[in-house]
């Protein structure tokens, strides 16, 4: 028998518990690790405290039915995962190659769970079970929730609930939702007619009793014209919110719809705290121990997660349709009992890894009105500035910090998830700033501005550059003050909507400035449900609202990506081909050459003697960005410089 510690895992695991039949049996994408950073481990442990059994069939072999039967028929539902990130994501880069390891499978090894994983597990226990509920969540499940862009089969795609063939969608973290239901489906309640709780989306064929939903665009409307999935998503994004949120219906042919209800409140602290003290193994499953254990655990066994949600509002992020805008929170005494465990694990060295969230620096909500009211339709608290109304203080996160670092045991402890620098620097009292320089950096700081084109900044609905310049002027500063010599280490994103070549050449030249080259660039990913996505997908910003669509450049020719992501690398001798071609075409050529402002220089002999860079700069001249063209424009330009080197002999 296997660790009683575990759910059960396989008909023996029943047997020794006495069960003759579980209540959930919970397929999911990842291996099985009981640990709260998982959420198949939140929720199981939710229902477990609930007084249901759950069982766990972790990454079934899809092309064997009889992997989704070893656990029998379930009492009330299947419930389903994709895992904790969406299965394309875990399988491919953003150019759509196969990724080598998933940190998530034993063993790191790819290949044990299917693209697009939910919906493959939904129809391989349909095979199985006609009649048994289903019910699917996660991230996977969240974010494709209504009709979406898909990435990697470049498509537009259902809502996840009627490819899957699922019953209902517990979208959001869940765990309220979750209980909902399971009570609901014990108290004899039909699936079909549980259309009453919030964070969930169900189907149904008559909107009757639905007087004041709000009809989105059907999805055969959005199919053929982007611009109504823009207004579509745009509707989306102003009801995440589970105070001014509304029911939508989106039509599908055949008279269905597919109805989401407003998301469930947030969890309050006592009830957030509850979660975290439920009894986790902490550890993947032991039968993972010959292939090497999980890596993803490694990774977080010895942070802390206090809070969820942001109100941060970055473009390219989903957070805002899964974990909502308005953020929790645990007790410092929650975190500090958590903390207490990792110092009694052996494996602990004396160091906290982390302590944070999606955004590290915030421990409560952004006003007190968002608490009555809700969040802002039409606004942002930090975009384009931080509203007025946006209250600012780092003094309980400065306390629970101080109180970590103050336990026996403990060398260190680290603040390595996002810190939002506008919001630090918002903070009229710098004394958080200032024991971050001199308490809780490891050598360096991660921050993310992301680009430094105001432009795309704009886009991304990030802070302006202006506002980053004062962030690293602030931090050298302190550094200087406490005798420290820490670095700042930004992440950067190529080829976001709204990037063109212009601004990838204005981000080059201001690393050149710093002296500072990438070791790594991220290149943008379109992921399900952000407002990004939207703008890749339809050229449109839906940022401002349905009625406020605004054309935005979008990046797709795979060559100019590479060209961008180079551009952000240029001092890589393996770019120079591509660099010195993303000039010539933005007619930037006064950049290759000997001066210092120049990015590189001219070719060397056996590249080109130098004799045609007139010629290549006549190509070049006037044509500014490639990205304000077509593409057929494009192409066209570029084949015109690749003739000029054919003609010449000359590798293009």
């Amino acid at each position: 028998m296997w660790s009683e510690a575990f759910l059960p895992i396989c008909g023996q695991d029943m047997k020794d518990r006495g069960i003759e039949q579980l209540d959930f049996v919970y397929v999911i994408g990842d291996a099985y690790v009981d640990h709260p950073s998982f959420g198949h481990a939140i929720i199981s442990r939710v229902l477990e405290a609930h007084g249901y059994s759950v069982g766990i069939i972790a990454q079934p072999d899809w092309k064997d039915e009889e992997s989704i039967r070893i656990l029998g028929r379930p009492r009330l539902a299947f419930l389903v995962s994709g895992g904790n990130m969406d299965s394309c994501v875990n399988h491919y880069s953003v150019s759509r190659k196969r990724r080598g390891t998933d940190a998530y499978s034993p063993g790191g090894v790819m290949g044990k769970r299917p693209d697009h994983a939910t919906v493959v597990y939904g129809n391989l226990i349909r095979k199985s079970y006609r009649d048994v509920p289903v019910i699917i969540g996660g991230i996977e499940a969240s974010l494709r929730r209504m009709a979406h862009y898909d990435y990697w089969t470049d498509s537009f795609k259902r809502s996840i609930l009627l490819d899957s063939q699922a019953d209902l969608i517990s979208y959001g973290m869940g765990e309220k939702s979750i209980v909902e239901i399971a009570d609901a489906l014990k108290s004899g309640i039909a699936v079909k007619d549980i259309t009453f709780i919030p964070g969930t989306v169900y189907k149904t064929r008559d909107l009757s009793s639905l007087s004041d939903a709000v009809l989105l665009p059907s999805y055969e409307e959005m199919k053929a014209d982007q611009a109504a999935y823009a207004r579509s998503f745009a509707i989306q994004y102003q009801n995440t919110d589970f105070i001014n949120g509304r029911i939508l219906a989106e039509p599908y042919p055949g008279g269905g719809y597919v109805v989401q209800n407003p998301p469930q409140p947030p969890l309050s602290t006592q009830e957030m705290d509850d979660v975290y003290a439920l009894p986790y193994a902490r550890a993947s499953h032991p039968s993972y121990e010959e292939a090497g254990g999980v890596p993803a655990i490694s990774e977080i066994k010895f942070s802390l997660i206090s809070n969820r949600g942001c109100f941060g509002g970055c473009s390219f992020c989903a957070l805002t349709f899964h974990q909502g805008r308005t953020v929790q929170t645990r007790s410092h005494e929650s975190i500090i009992e958590e903390a207490k465990l990792l110092i009694r694990d052996p494996d602990f060295k004396g160091y906290i890894h982390d302590v944070g969230g999606p955004t590290a620096n915030f421990r409560h909500p952004s006003c007190q009105k968002q608490l009555t009211q809700g969040v802002c339709k039409n606004r942002q608290c930090l975009f384009p500035k931080p509203c007025a109304n946006l209250q600012v203080d780092h003094s309980d996160y400065l306390e629970l910090l101080r109180k970590l670092r103050s336990l026996e045991g403990v060398k260190k402890v680290f603040v390595r998830s996002g810190i939002r620098f506008d919001y630090l620097l918002a903070d009229g009292d710098d004394t958080f700033f200032r024991e971050l320089v001199e308490h809780h950096i490891s050598g360096q700081l991660k921050v993310a501005p992301e680009h430094i084109s105001d432009t795309v900044l704009r886009r991304m609905g990030k802070p302006e550059n202006a506002v980053y310049e004062r962030f690293t002027a602030k931090y050298k500063k302190l550094n200087r003050q406490l005798g420290k010599n820490q670095y700042l280490v930004p992440y950067l994103m190529s080829s976001h909507p709204g990037s063109t070549l212009k601004e990838a050449i204005e981000l080059a030249e201001y690393l050149r400035d710093m002296g500072y080259t990438p070791e790594q660039v991220q290149d943008f990913y379109p992921t399900p449900s952000t407002l990004s996505t939207v703008m890749y997908y339809t050229g449109l910003d839906p940022s401002g609202g349905p009625q406020d669509l605004k054309p935005v450049y979008v990046c797709r020719n795979p060559h100019e990506k590479a060209m961008q992501r180079a551009l952000i690398q240029y001092r890589n001798p393996k770019n120079y081909d591509l660099v010195h071609e993303a000039l010539t075409l933005a007619g930037r050529t006064d950049l290759i050459g000997y001066d210092k402002k120049c990015l590189i220089r001219p070719r060397k002999a056996g590249q080109g003697d130098g004799r045609f860079a007139g010629a290549e700069r006549a190509a070049g001249k006037n044509a500014g960005s490639a990205a304000r063209e077509t593409d057929g424009a494009f192409r066209k330009k570029k084949k015109t410089i690749r003739n000029i080197h054919k003609s010449k002999g000359r590798r293009p």
